[in-house]
């Protein structure tokens, strides 16, 4: 993938309005932690497969400034419902106030607490249509067992930085690569879920239960 060929890529498929493109500037002018931003092709297809799914509860897990919060917001039909779980006060009230200014607080909601506490207080009624997974990566293995826990059938998850940039092909003693690695084996395996793992960003894995 070449710079060129990336910005093709956005040019063509991934429709990017002005507040977003703001909200992606002023990230990135945060310096080197702008990394955990989502780009626009990625907000188009969570956006994408909320729709896809119908989705009216949806769950996400990191919240950071908010970019992925309103493509998905945006994707939920009225009366739909996302929740956000983040653990930082200070990254809460940045995404809070971006998601005002996208006219999505009332179906935007941010909690700030450890997500596998959120979790694991909500009950599968109502079930969750779809979930996205960007949050610190030895937790993953419980968020995802948590969120299919509250997931219907036919629902969707998203789960990002899977590759952590090639990390998983040799994790070593390196955490978080080893979780992912260890999540990534287990994934492939599970017969409770279909599931695909695509080289969009730093790569990404959709799963849809059973």
């Amino acid at each position: 993938m070449t710079p060129e060929l990336y910005e093709h890529i956005l040019s063509r498929g991934a429709r990017q309005d002005d507040l977003l493109a703001e909200i992606e500037r002023d990230t990135e002018a945060l310096g080197g932690i702008a990394k955990m931003q989502i780009g626009p092709d990625e907000g188009a297809l969570l956006a994408l497969l909320a729709r896809t799914v119908d989705a009216r509860f949806a769950v996400e897990v990191g919240t950071f400034t908010g970019y992925s919060a309103i493509c998905v917001g945006r994707a939920l039909p009225d009366g739909g419902r996302l929740l956000c779980c983040e653990i930082s006060e200070d990254w809460a009230a940045t995404a809070r106030a971006n998601v005002e200014r996208a006219g999505l607080s009332d179906r935007v909601e941010i909690r700030v607490a450890p997500a596998i506490e959120t979790l694991r207080g909500l009950s599968a009624d109502p079930p969750v249509d779809f979930a996205f997974v960007d949050a610190d990566k030895p937790g993953y293995s419980e968020y995802y067992e948590e969120l299919l826990r509250l997931m219907r059938p036919g629902a969707l998850m998203v789960l990002d930085n899977v590759l952590l940039g090639g990390r998983v092909l040799d994790p070593g003693e390196d955490e978080s690569a080893q979780a992912m690695d260890a999540l990534n084996r287990r994934i492939a395996e599970d017969e409770r879920v279909d599931c695909v793992m695509l080289a969009v960003a730093d790569g990404i894995t959709i799963v849809r239960k059973r």
